[in-house]
């Protein structure tokens, strides 16, 4: 097996016939493809689940079926930068959920027609192929791994989120956000309190896929909250990068919404949401809230709300005349995510975020479950970063910093930066 790039193979699980292979130009041959199938059935036939390998030539294979109907399949090169076990099997959980959300469960767990479903995946590409570019893009987004939401708090957020509460409820909906380059900046108390984390990582990821329609009037089924009953998902964009989206019944219509509550609520604010716009161009955390000049790249996650920050400065502030420069931001965040990776398998609590079979995780290292004590803090010194990571009841913070940061001094330096984003902040 020799795959140039990341590929993703769906097939049916009982019968092993393809239903779609996205990913590298090159696709991978049908004999291979047939052998990926066979060697799972043969281990279900023997009453062994094959879940991971990793061959030879350094190549990755991860299998997961769902519903005991479809079997997707993610196979990543060896060369290059490695793709761990874990962003794999995130990708295929949030494939499978974009496939529910488009098509859903009923369609996916009861296979009527093969050919028919051949042809109504189709519509799913889109969302696919921009999760299989989100596993080493440079987006500053990570919610594809951690299984959290995306966000980019406000500063002065009151007027705001007040008028996104009464535009949700003029919508006769409960489930409102406003959306800003992709990430959350504000959302409902039912948006975060009744939607499950991977609902909300795929609906934004719909909504970036629409991003450039003026407005739209989309049917989505919820991966757990709606599987199988449609609902209607409303996005409205304010300004570029600014987009305002509501989920709701078969009210209001989109002519109305869009004519007569887009206006009304959103109009004497535009001014307000150019200065978001302003702050996701300088830094994804609010101006009142100053890094140390060191700080490389941070992972926030909220554990209580499975909300997730992730900055990646541009540029130094007041940074010494000798300071090393920034590494590259796509290095900054792979190096982010394989130390997220790091920690989460092999020291820190990996919060089972999903309904599905307990073999949907991989299994911690060995030498962790001897562990007396559930560890709390963790640091890495690699040739290029020093990384830091920190777990409290509410919190996990993954910190890069320079080289020159003193290696006894990592955990002071990253507990002021919690401190200092969650004081300004309140996340």
């Amino acid at each position: 097996l020799q795959a140039e790039a990341l590929q993703l193979l769906c097939l049916t699980a009982s019968s092993g016939v393809p239903l779609f292979s996205r990913g590298s130009s090159k696709q991978l041959p049908f004999s291979i493809i047939g052998s990926l199938n066979g060697v799972h059935m043969f281990g279900a036939g023997h009453g062994a689940q094959l879940s991971s390998c990793v061959t030879e030539r350094g190549s990755r294979v991860v299998w997961r079926v769902f519903q005991e109907s479809l079997m997707l399949i993610a196979v990543s090169g060896g060369g290059g930068s490695a793709i761990s076990e874990l962003q794999l099997r995130r990708l295929l959980e949030n494939v499978w959920n974009c496939m529910v959300m488009v098509l859903g469960q009923d369609e996916l767990a009861n296979i009527r027609n093969v050919e028919r479903l051949k042809r109504e995946v189709r519509s799913c590409y889109r969302l696919i192929d921009m999760l299989l570019e989100r596993v080493n893009d440079d987006q500053g987004m990570m919610g594809h791994l951690t299984q959290c939401a995306d966000c980019m708090p406000l500063s002065n957020s009151g007027m705001v989120q007040e008028t996104l509460d009464s535009f949700t409820q003029a919508a006769d909906s409960e489930f409102g956000c406003l959306v800003v380059h992709g990430r959350v900046a504000l959302a409902t108390e039912k948006w975060w309190s009744r939607l499950a984390p991977q609902e909300v990582v795929v609906l934004l990821a719909l909504v970036q896929s629409l991003s450039g329609t003026s407005s739209c009037d989309y049917p989505v089924f919820l991966p757990q909250g709606s599987p199988t009953v449609a609902i209607r998902l409303l996005c409205f964009q304010l300004l570029p990068g600014v987009q305002i989206c509501v989920l709701c019944g078969p009210k209001p219509s989109l002519y109305q919404a869009g004519k007569e509550l887009l206006s009304r609520f959103w109009s004497p604010l535009l001014e307000t949401l150019r200065n978001c716009l302003e702050q996701t161009d300088r830094s994804i955390l609010p101006p009142s809230v100053n890094l140390r000049w060191d700080v490389q790249a941070l992972l926030l996650i909220n554990r209580e709300s499975r909300r997730a920050i992730t900055v990646c400065p541009r540029v130094r502030g007041g940074a010494s005349a000798n300071a090393a420069p920034l590494l590259s931001s796509a290095r900054r965040l792979e190096l982010l995510s394989h130390f997220y990776t790091f920690a989460v398998t092999r020291y820190f609590t990996l919060e089972d975020v999903s309904p599905a079979s307990p073999a949907s995780e991989p299994v911690p290292e060995d030498f962790s479950q001897g562990f007396t004590h559930v560890p709390v803090q963790c640091y890495l010194v690699t040739d290029e970063c020093k990384c830091y990571g920190l777990q409290s009841p509410q919190h996990q913070l993954y910190l890069l910093t320079d080289l020159s940061v003193p290696t006894f001094a990592l955990r002071s330096v990253a507990t002021q930066t919690l401190s200092a984003i969650t004081v300004a902040t309140g996340f």
